[in-house]
């Protein structure tokens, strides 16, 4: 029942966070908020494993996941800040603040990944999963990756859009979620 109650609040405040893209199809929004569900679910199964057996295994793998995790969002964030020169009078109202990026930011981390913040969920994804395995849970952590990657899809091509041929030319130096891998 506890599992029922957390995930009920987490969902709350991940449709107040996501209400301007859950019905748009063509943003990337509408993909993250299923995203953001599924880690929702798996951290209102696993919360009360999050310290058990503190030097296992899967712990010491989901401390490093969920460190790299924190890393790639509070970096990612700052670097848009700072390079990407957010405007908010960017038009795109299913964009965050930090989003309306009005140049191209390919510096730090995003020189290596166009998605340090989507790579950060992965992680966090993972992270949360390594806490205890099941496979509810694994197929759960799967489908969040699935909805990632295509957030990750549809944002590139609101960039492609928004960028045109320089973003294009940047996918090219770049990875998606990992550096040199994929």
């Amino acid at each position: 029942m506890d599992r029922i109650i957390i995930f009920v609040i987490l969902s709350v405040l991940i449709i107040v966070v996501s209400w301007r893209t859950m019905f748009n199809l063509k943003s990337h929004g509408f993909y993250r908020f299923f995203s953001w569900e599924c880690i929702g679910w798996l951290f209102a199964t696993n919360y009360k494993y999050w310290f058990d057996n503190a030097f296992s295994i899967n712990q010491i793998f989901s401390w490093i996941f969920l460190l790299i995790s924190g890393y790639l969002i509070i970096i990612g964030i700052i670097i848009m800040k700072k390079v990407g020169n957010p405007k908010s009078d960017r038009n795109e109202k299913t964009l965050y603040q930090f989003e309306k990026t009005t140049k191209l930011v390919d510096k730090g981390i995003f020189k290596y990944i166009r998605h340090p913040l989507y790579s950060s969920l992965l992680f966090l994804t993972w992270g949360i999963f390594s806490k205890h395995f099941t496979f509810e849970l694994l197929f759960i952590s799967i489908l969040s990756t699935i909805f990632l990657y295509l957030t990750a899809i549809f944002d590139e091509k609101e960039c492609i859009n928004f960028f045109g041929d320089a973003y294009i030319a940047y996918m090219k130096r770049s990875k998606r979620f990992i550096p040199y891998i994929i």
